[in-house]
């Protein structure tokens, strides 16, 4: 179980390091064919517990992928910049995430693979009991929720 709970937290502290595309168990979220991401594409990825409940509450949904650990929402290119996504939240820039056979879940009705990233930061703040937070770079990380 620790070793398991390791491997989660070195992935999520992996995805946020600048830079970082490639590794053992990263894999690049395939879009698809149909839609145009021009804006290049990052993707925040949540534990599943909370993928159905944030689904059901996101104004609009782009793409979103799953394996049995986490759920991934695919967002535009440097939508980190500014947000200080709660410690439970991995975010892969270049949609390189830690993940065993992903699958798509979800795809939008619009010809664009994104998620909004305002309403889900929003969102998995509250979920997971996070203040939201919108820090510089070198700011505190994250501030609890009473």
């Amino acid at each position: 179980m620790l070793k398991n709970a390791m491997s989660h937290l070195l992935g999520a502290r992996r995805s946020r390091e600048p830079g970082r595309t490639t590794g053992i168990g990263m894999v690049q979220l395939p879009l698809p064919t149909a839609l145009t991401a021009s804006l290049g594409c990052d993707a925040v990825g949540v534990p599943a517990r909370y993928g159905f409940r944030l689904m059901s509450h996101l104004p609009r949904t782009g793409c979103v992928f799953a394996d049995a650990d986490r759920w991934w929402w695919i967002v535009p290119a440097g939508s980190d910049l500014d947000l200080d996504w709660p410690g439970q939240a991995s975010y892969a820039r270049g949609a390189y995430v830690p993940a065993v056979r992903p699958r798509l879940i979800h795809q939008p009705d619009s010809r664009t693979p994104y998620t909004p990233p305002i309403p889900l930061f929003l969102m998995v703040c509250q979920v997971t009991g996070v203040t939201p937070s919108w820090a510089p770079a070198g700011g505190p990380r994250v501030v609890s929720a009473p």
